[in-house]
């Protein structure tokens, strides 16, 4: 098989000859530390080239078989500034750089009135950078049509229910979900207006060269559910719906969505909405367990991930992890529906030698030659 061939035959349950392997396929397969980058190119061979080319020598090297194009579109917008270390983006969150990370420290929504939310300024999808369109959709064709792997599109708009949690601030938003639901339906379908008219854009330009197209929303908390699944359907569940169908009727794509955290009541609403691929299928919390996962949903779904980066890749040894490999291969991969990746971005703190031991232990789950 070709590599976008196994990714069809994995993503649509249809037998593939292996389990896809990913990493740099999606945003949340990132490695997002340059020395656990530059160690990992250095334990493979990889000449020591520019970021680009080094990425892609790793893939190469792993026999990886996918590969990621595009990005969150961000129109240009008033919000946008820097004031006092805090960074604004292009909805009004601001973020300020804590102990390496940048988090949420104003959140402009928050106890805002029916009419200040409705009167709020959002980015105007007429400001899209067509250049930057332009330049993902030369990536798409060239990855289509001059190599074989599946083409693997970053969806370009940030979640209804994600968006709205940075905009009012948790609190304020989960409170109003219940108390005040008129509050976030107004919001929602201003949002939603938003984004269908980045969709447009976006995949009329890439809609023909792609296999898979990605989105994030996380729903879920190591324990539960951040609401009912009722709730969900009310509440997220209509935008979330008209987003995948307006994404899949201009590229008919295969539809993954990323959420961290305990899901499983929701993954019917998430099936019913169009997604095709679950991510990250993330190992220790609640009923996310991948036996019962393929047992409950392998029928209809296809998982992305389960490969642990809170314990498993952190703390572990390179043969305890090759066997943990084995193990979850041995769960989800038989009829396919399986693609082998970290359960999220690998950061500092995962040795170069744990994450190689991912792909070393999927090569000899299989009996593949090898030039680890």
């Amino acid at each position: 098989m070709t590599h976008r061939e196994r990714f069809i035959a994995a993503a649509t349950r249809n037998n593939p000859d292996r389990a896809v392997f990913d990493l740099y396929g999606s945003h949340q397969t990132l490695i997002d530390s340059e020395a656990v980058r530059d160690n990992l190119a250095a334990l493979l061979g990889v000449p020591d080239k520019n970021p680009a080319d080094k990425i892609e020598g790793i893939l190469r090297a792993l026999d990886i078989d996918t590969r990621l194009v595009g990005d969150l579109i961000i129109p240009k917008s008033p919000h946008v500034r820097e004031e006092a270390g805090v960074f604004y983006d292009s909805f009004g969150v601001g973020r300020k750089l804590i102990n390496g990370y940048y988090e949420i420290t104003h959140n402009p929504l928050c106890d805002c009135t029916l009419e200040e939310i409705q009167a709020y300024p959002l980015p105007d999808p007429s400001l899209i950078d067509m250049r930057q369109i332009e330049d993902f959709a030369q990536r798409a064709k060239w990855l289509h049509n001059e190599t074989d792997y599946a083409v693997i599109a970053a969806h370009p708009v940030l979640g209804v229910f994600e968006l709205g949690c940075w905009m009012f601030g948790f609190d304020d938003y989960l409170y109003r979900i219940l108390a005040e639901p008129e509050v976030v339906h107004a919001f929602s379908k201003r949002v939603l207006e938003f984004q269908l008219k980045v969709i447009d854009v976006y995949y009329s330009a890439l809609g023909g060269y792609i296999d898979c197209t990605t989105s994030g929303d996380d729903f879920g908390t190591q324990w539960s559910q951040f609401m009912s699944a009722e709730t969900f359907d009310e509440m997220v569940a209509p935008y979330f719906r008209k987003r995948i169908q307006r994404t899949k009727k201009l590229s008919k794509t295969l539809y993954m969505h990323h959420t961290c955290g305990s899901v499983h009541g929701l993954i019917p609403s998430l099936i019913e909405c169009g997604v095709d691929i679950l991510n990250p299928i993330q190992p220790g919390t609640h009923m996310m367990e991948p036996e019962r996962l393929k047992a409950d949903y392998g029928n209809d779904l296809a998982f992305w991930g389960g490969i642990d980066t809170q314990a498993l890749l952190r703390l572990s040894t390179p043969d305890e992890i090759k066997d943990e490999v084995k193990r979850i291969l041995g769960i989800l991969e038989p009829g396919g529906g399986y693609i082998l990746a970290p359960a999220h971005t690998i950061q500092h703190d995962v040795p170069a030698e744990n994450l190689l031991a991912v792909y070393q232990g999927a090569h000899e789950f299989y009996g593949l030659r090898t030039i680890f």
